[in-house]
């Protein structure tokens, strides 16, 4: 076979380029497509999520520190459930000539008191005093325990709150009707002529004048907790 000078040179020319492409086409056939990962962005402070507040452990002025301490322990008990920045806290030891209906800022530690009247079933003698409680229907008398709070509705009182007993102490509370509301008998002038206030068919009664202010403080989903601790 004959080969002329120019297909000698080419040949040669195809075979050298081949020799010194295959290892720069391997290198290259190695090469990832995928670009390189980008690490994650550092989460800023302002991402984290809020830390949950933590109740002050200590007792605001004029709340017993027994009776703080037992609300604080209800407030755990009954978990998320219940909003933790504001409760009431109800002190059943003291007469209902003394604001007992104490409205807590929990983050601040500040405290509101009120004037409540109890149940007459649980002052029969009209003396002033929580004698006992009852969750019996029809007892008319307050109960204790923690309660949730509901929603409003107008009813014979004006604008009122339901609530849902937490305890085995005042599970019939929404079946009994336990609610919140206004009351002229529970208003300081009540105190001035009788020295003590009326007294309610269980339910949390607030003078008139000062019930739209716990509705302010207290919405929907807080905590009422009620007792009377020796």
């Amino acid at each position: 076979m004959n080969y002329s000078r120019r297909n000698i040179l080419l040949a040669g020319g195809a075979i050298a380029g081949s020799t010194l492409l295959g290892p720069l086409a391997d290198k290259l056939s190695a090469e990832p497509n995928a670009p390189a990962p980008v690490p994650a962005r550092p989460i800023a402070r302002d991402d984290a999520p809020a830390a949950p507040s933590t109740p002050s452990a200590r007792a605001p002025d004029g709340i017993r520190p027994a009776l703080f301490a037992a609300a604080l322990a209800a407030l755990e008990r009954h978990g998320p459930a219940v909003k933790r920045d504001r409760m009431a806290i109800v002190d059943f030891a003291a007469a209902s000539s003394q604001p007992r209906f104490h409205l807590v800022d929990l983050a601040g530690g500040r405290n509101l008191p009120l004037l409540v009247s109890h149940g007459s079933g649980s002052d029969p003698d009209h003396c002033g005093w929580v004698e006992r409680f009852s969750n019996q229907p029809g007892s008319n008398a307050s109960c204790e325990g923690a309660f949730l709070t509901g929603d409003y509705y107008v009813g014979k009182h004006g604008r009122s709150q339901r609530l849902t007993g937490l305890d085995p102490t005042n599970s019939n509370a929404l079946a009994r009707a336990i609610v919140v509301h206004g009351a002229w008998y529970a208003e300081p002038d009540m105190i001035r002529g009788h020295g003590k206030l009326g007294r309610s068919q269980g339910c949390f009664a607030v003078g008139d004048s000062r019930i739209q202010q716990l509705f302010d403080h207290l919405g929907e989903g807080r905590m009422i907790y009620a007792a009377k601790l020796a």
